[in-house]
């Protein structure tokens, strides 16, 4: 039986770490630290979702008025602030641009992010949305370290404060040669003191995560009715358990 548990043990282990490296391509993800349960970072997700995300990329398995209900957004604040696709709340979030403009213009059919914090996982999308830098070869003008060559360009570049710039260093590849790679990435703001870019890096860094909260959150709305329910059951469990224990008490007292 050790054995068997142990069999299980390990082919859950390499699983699991071939998923994450696959996910990360190599790269080192940062921890999202998303909360469900903070339902301003989730109100400030969908905000952002909406204002920069679904002018190019759907949300077709997510409903406006589903969405308002669960993040305590009334139907008239979605009209009037976060509905720019869609006339009627009960509509998905879809958009306007079709398959073959957005093959034109991006190479590539972009895909819908209904699901995308489940295929892709919260850390990916975190350091991936904090992880483009300047490319000058590249069509958008920008790379990304988790993405090689995306054809995606930074959308919330302005909220950063500018495209981040990439310092390289040299490193003896397999073949036995020199070769170029990133040590890191450092934020670029210009003309910006030190201060306010670190100020605005870090804000950036925030609404990424509420970003990403939202993402899971849209990916699995059920969850925050299950997270509810869960609290529920664990204090009916222990209510029970120190009524049980009473009980027992009581049953055994005249044995002794």
């Amino acid at each position: 039986m050790k054995t068997l548990f142990r069999t299980v043990m390990l082919l859950s282990a390499f699983f699991i770490g071939g998923q994450t490296f696959a996910s990360g391509g190599g790269v080192h993800l940062e921890p999202a630290h998303n909360d469900l349960s903070n339902q301003g970072s989730l109100q400030n997700g969908m905000k952002l979702f909406v204002n920069y995300c679904l002018s190019c990329h759907s949300a077709e398995y997510m409903r406006f008025n589903r969405a308002g209900k669960d993040l305590g957004i009334s139907d008239e604040q979605l009209k009037q602030n976060l509905m720019f696709t869609a006339d009627k709340v009960g509509e998905t979030m879809k958009v306007a641009m079709t398959k073959d403009d957005a093959k034109k213009w991006f190479g590539i059919a972009i895909p819908d992010l209904s699901v995308v914090a489940r295929s892709r996982g919260v850390d990916w999308l975190y350091t991936y949305m904090t992880s483009f830098y300047r490319d000058d070869k590249r069509t958008w003008g920008v790379n990304n370290l988790v993405f090689k060559d995306v054809g995606m360009p930074h959308v919330m570049a302005d909220m950063e404060g500018g495209v981040k710039d990439a310092v390289y260093k040299t490193e003896i590849g397999e073949d036995g040669k020199p070769h170029q790679v990133i040590d890191k990435l450092v934020s670029n703001c210009g003309a910006l003191p030190k201060a306010d870019c670190e100020k605005k890096a870090q804000e950036y860094n925030r609404n990424v995560r509420d970003l990403v909260n939202y993402l899971e959150y849209m990916g699995e709305p059920a969850k925050l009715v299950r997270y509810s329910l869960g609290v529920k059951v664990i204090l009916f469990l222990l209510f029970f358990t120190f009524i049980a224990y009473f009980l027992k008490k009581e049953y055994w007292r005249d044995v002794h």
